[in-house]
């Protein structure tokens, strides 16, 4: 089974692909979406959005994964976001890819072992969980342990 993990960010949106076999995981790919700045947000939801189907489109996922919603003390920040996953999800939906979510503390804990693990203790994991993967930057970083704990937790 291949899951495609992702980290939704209307910056730089991280993915990451594992292939699930029995307890084995597998690392396939890695990458990250990034979108100009300085573009007006339809272009840049729809390069988010276009993105994301080039990646199933070459891979075929069986099943996607990303973190739940969580609130940012920007309320404009936490729009953005919103709005980045909803472009990402849309891609997903599109081209029928079931999308489960996971809280943040669950992929943490799923991958590392505690809730409250901090971000390099996630890395230094995937090097364990992934060894011999060449991964492409946080962001892509953060889409493989999203795609390791839905792996771990047994998603649909």
């Amino acid at each position: 089974m291949l899951i495609l993990g992702l980290d939704p960010s209307l910056s730089c949106t991280g993915w990451g692909i594992v292939r699930v076999e029995g307890s084995r995981l597998r690392h396939i790919a890695n990458g990250q979406v990034k979108t100009d700045a300085k573009a007006p947000m339809s272009e840049r939801l729809a390069a988010l959005q276009a993105g994301i189907a080039q990646v199933i489109a070459a891979h075929a996922p069986d099943r996607a994964a990303a973190e739940e919603v969580y609130l940012n003390k920007n309320p404009q920040s936490t729009l953005k976001l919103a709005q980045a996953r909803g472009a990402v999800l849309a891609a997903c939906g599109a081209a029928g890819v079931a999308v489960n979510e996971h809280a943040a503390r669950l992929v943490k804990k799923a991958v590392v072992g505690t809730g409250a693990a901090e971000k390099a203790q996630v890395q230094a994991m995937l090097k364990v969980l992934l060894p011999g993967a060449v991964v492409l930057g946080p962001d892509a970083a953060d889409a493989l342990a999203v795609a390791i704990a839905d792996a771990h937790l047994g998603g649909k």
